[in-house]
């Protein structure tokens, strides 16, 4: 059992890890220069309240004006409204803050009863839509040279056109892709705009085909997109690419309601088909289709001259697209990461990128803002960006993750140190590209992940370590009083709370795993609440609440190359213990699968852990109680995110 004085030490070490990474306060300025721009303003006006600007890009370059005199912050006002851009707003170290002052974008009344509802917008409205001849039930709009691979219908993301089913008929691999014995695929009009999913355990990928044609013995050929065919066959394996989970993407899959296909056989006059859901009046619907990629980018100009003290308040980011997948090398992928053919016959890993990018920053604050209707990554922060806070902002409806920070691939090295990522609410994200991570830290010092909620996502929760040892850059980082819960919904092999990868050379530089709660995701064959995977060293798991998971925590230990789980320390958590009914227990706590795929882990230690049984409940357990209560994004911020 637990002791009362073991508890107030873990308190005092959890408030610890808060105050050590908080840094110092923003300093106080009464007076603000400010700047207004509405949807009905004018460019060539002052920017005033009663003449504002009409877009941001215009505000933009009246701060650069004032930025080098600066004696006060610069606050940019938006009026309530849709800014729909047509081009990236991008930020560079021009557009700092300067003499210790911020430059502020944020929502008219941000922070009041009276905040203005603001959203920058990627995308352009369909309209023109009649009823398509050839398809009953079909509507169709022309859309000249529209690349898109969303659709938003009166707000809700739209399904494109799919199969549902994996290849029809008996499938065959071949060196260039399949044959089949359905002629079915044959009748697919455009193969070339086909894309068929692949979905194993913890990745899923999708490669394009390039053509379709008959063989002889009344079989068909499906040969797929190169170099996308060759770097899949590498990355899943030959054989497992006969097991196919759908296609997408064709006119002829256009039986679902509310489900879309772009026909781009005529360059440069593409054609949007829709099937609209019952009551849908294509004269009256809202159609938006994201065009940019990024919508907002901040760079700048290296490690030492960083954008810097810029902040971002109540702002809605929505409505861009990716189009990586649809070249040739399509998407084959693990993680958030995608695959790209390098030298020689390599293949290189690359990220998924934020909608919202930056790169090289310091003393950036997003705040009270929402990321949704996204076709890549929600936000990243790469490339030495540090003393970064992203707090109470809402991550839903994003194709990809929610937040990635850190030395991410194709980067090997580089120092992002101080970032806060706090009492934020990551859900329903993963929504195309299945294997994400709501929070994804990776290879960072002095990292908070703190009072967070993360729920419905396909795979992982919180995510901490690089996708490849990248040894003596990760160190201190705290994750410290997250919610998590309804991971691995689709995809196994995930968690709750995932480390991977060396976090310190010590105990007190290693990584903090403390007071989080992680429940609700008992589906799959194999998900585990912390996960402790890999080469995972140096990590210290104190006063958790887990419980319904596969596995409440374990790992697999890699023990070929020197990379054995090691050096963990399980100190006063509330678990049930749960091990899956194929997997042996061990004399001591967790899941740890056998030989040949992994290894005994090394030096774990387990004092004053409580089991967890439906007799003796966390709910009757006062102390299990006060950490389940406390977890997740605090009272202030809970109100803001809509959360209860």
């Amino acid at each position: 059992m637990r002791t009362a004085r073991g508890s107030a030490a873990a308190a005092l070490a959890v408030a610890a890890a808060l105050a050590s990474t908080a840094g110092a306060p923003a300093p106080h300025h009464p007076s603000t220069t400010r700047l207004y721009v509405a949807p009905w303003g004018d460019d060539h006006g002052p920017g005033t309240l009663d003449h504002p600007f009409a877009t941001p890009a215009r505000a933009q370059r009246a701060v650069r004006a004032i930025a080098p005199r600066m004696t006060s912050d610069v606050t940019v006002n938006l009026r309530a409204g849709t800014y729909r851009l047509t081009a990236p707003l991008r930020l560079t170290t021009a557009d700092s803050g300067r003499h210790g002052h911020r430059v502020v974008y944020q929502a008219y009344g941000y922070g009041t009863a009276h905040q203005e509802p603001v959203t920058l917008s990627g995308g352009r409205p369909v309209t023109g839509w009649h009823p398509d001849p050839g398809r009953p039930g079909v509507w169709r709009a022309d859309v000249g040279a529209l690349e898109t691979r969303q659709l938003y219908v009166d707000g809700r993301r739209a399904p494109r056109a799919a199969l549902g089913a994996p290849l029809p008929g008996k499938v065959k691999l071949t060196a260039t892709g399949y044959t089949t014995t359905s002629r079915t695929p044959l009748s697919w009009h455009h193969p070339a705009d086909l894309e068929v999913v692949y979905r194993y355990d913890y990745v899923e990928g999708r490669c394009g085909v390039a053509a379709v044609s008959a063989r002889t013995a009344g079989r068909t050929a499906i040969t797929m997109d190169q170099p996308c065919w060759r770097m899949a066959r590498a990355l899943y394996g030959a054989d497992a690419l006969a097991r196919t989970h759908d296609v997408e993407n064709a006119p002829e899959f256009l039986t679902r309601a509310g489900s879309w296909y772009l026909d781009r056989s005529r360059p440069a006059r593409h054609t949007l088909l829709y099937r609209p859901r019952p009551g849908e009046d294509m004269a009256r619907t809202e159609v938006v289709a994201p065009v940019l990629q990024t919508l907002l980018s901040g760079t700048g100009g290296s490690a030492s001259h960083p954008l810097h003290d810029l902040a971002l308040r109540g702002l809605t980011f929505a409505h861009a697209t990716w189009l990586a997948p649809n070249e040739p090398a399509g998407f084959a992928a693990a993680w958030s990461m995608y695959m790209r053919p390098g030298r020689g016959g390599d293949i290189i890993a690359r990220t998924v990128p934020g909608n919202v990018a930056f790169r090289y920053t310091g003393r950036v604050t997003l705040t009270g803002n929402r990321f949704t209707h996204l076709g890549a990554q929600g936000l990243s922060l790469t490339a030495d960006s540090s003393h970064t806070t992203v707090t109470g902002n809402v991550f839903t409806d994003i194709s990809d993750g929610g937040i990635a920070v850190g030395v991410l691939p194709p980067a090997t090295h580089g120092t992002s140190r101080g970032n806060r990522v706090t009492d934020n609410w990551i859900h329903h994200i993963g929504t195309e590209y299945r294997a994400a991570s709501g929070i994804w830290n990776s290879a960072t010092q002095d990292t908070l992940v703190a009072h967070n909620q993360v729920d419905h996502v396909p795979y992982t929760g919180i995510l901490s370590g690089p996708s490849e040892d990248l040894r003596g850059l990760t160190r201190r980082n705290r994750i410290v009083g997250n919610r998590v819960f309804a991971s691995n919904r689709l995809l196994a092999d995930g968690g709750g709370i995932y480390l991977r990868g060396e976090q310190g050379p010590s105990y007190a530089d290693g990584a903090l795993v403390a007071r989080n709660v992680v429940t609700d995701s008992p589906q799959g064959v194999w998900n585990v609440g912390i996960y402790t995977d890999d080469s995972s060293n140096r990590v210290t798991v104190r006063d958790n609440v887990v419980h319904d998971y596969v596995a409440s925590i374990g790992g697999c230990s890699e023990n070929w190359g020197g990379r054995p789980v090691r050096n963990i320390r399980y100190t006063g958590n509330y678990w049930d213990d749960k091990v899956p009914g194929w997997l042996a227990r061990r004399p001591y706590p967790g899941a740890w699968p056998p030989a040949p795929d992994c290894g005994d882990p090394r030096h774990l230690h387990f004092t004053h852990n409580t089991l967890l049984t439906p007799a003796a409940p966390c709910a009757a357990r006062p102390a299990c109680t006060a950490i389940a209560t406390t977890a997740g994004p605090r009272p202030p911020y809970r109100r803001a995110l809509g959360l209860r």
